[in-house]
């Protein structure tokens, strides 16, 4: 039977514990809080972007001076999947379901003779498809810390990704990501990220209202579509 003395000693070590982790999981709300806030806060000027180059495009006439990232390359046989993932674990199934998304996709296009190609960003995502596509991996990136990313440096993503699609490494390029819904609820998701993905039903995302574009809208897109490409990512 353990001492008296050494009871109180174990009390002292768990109360210590306790206040350990009750500051652990100040900081950790505080982080998540300021993660939420970030998504929420990105999301409406991503999609309303989204909208406008859509819209655009849609009532631009097709020609050879059009930019590559609107017409695409007139061919669908190379795709390139853009796998955005986190650089660490301990997430649940966070990480598992976008490449699962990836690979049942990836498995799908190859069925009908396409080919596919990955760029990774995030460890994880790298780690997962290398056990099963390591040599369709074109280039992999490891973001680190989150909170010191900035635009800047996924303009930098953007701009490599652009040129690679310029210089027709592939014909299509798909965001997969896990898009956020809430703390306990993430969608795995895939977006057309290159070309630009215009409706062809007749319908056509609303910006809100009738709109006439100075400069023309050809000189707008040249501008828009590589931000969009960022703006995305």
């Amino acid at each position: 039977m353990a001492s008296l003395k050494a009871l109180k000693i174990r009390i002292n070590s768990v109360k210590s514990t306790q206040k350990i982790t009750k500051a652990m999981k100040m900081v950790a709300a505080a982080k998540l809080r300021r993660a939420t806030e970030a998504a929420e806060a990105s999301r409406p000027y991503a999609e309303r972007l989204e909208a406008v180059v859509s819209s655009i495009a849609s009532k631009v006439s097709v020609g050879p001076q059009s930019p590559k990232l609107l017409v695409g390359s007139g061919k669908n046989d190379v795709h390139l999947f853009v796998v955005a993932t986190s650089d660490k674990g301990l997430a649940g199934a966070f990480n598992t379901n976008i490449v699962r998304l990836a690979r049942r996709q990836a498995e799908a296009l190859k069925a009908e003779g396409k080919t596919v190609k990955f760029y990774t960003i995030g460890k994880k995502g790298k780690d997962q498809l290398a056990r099963t596509y390591r040599n369709d991996i074109i280039h992999s990136i490891e973001p680190g810390d989150l909170g010191k990313l900035t635009f800047a440096d996924v303009q930098g993503w953007g701009g490599d990704l652009t040129a690679r699609f310029e210089a027709s490494e592939f014909d299509v390029a798909h965001l997969l990501f896990s898009k956020f819904v809430s703390v306990l609820t993430q969608e795995p998701t895939a977006i057309q990220l290159m070309p630009v993905a215009v409706a062809t039903d007749g319908t056509v995302p609303s910006v809100g209202a009738s709109v006439e574009y100075e400069p023309d809208e050809e000189e707008i897109l040249a501008d828009l579509l590589p931000r969009n490409v960022s703006v995305q990512l």
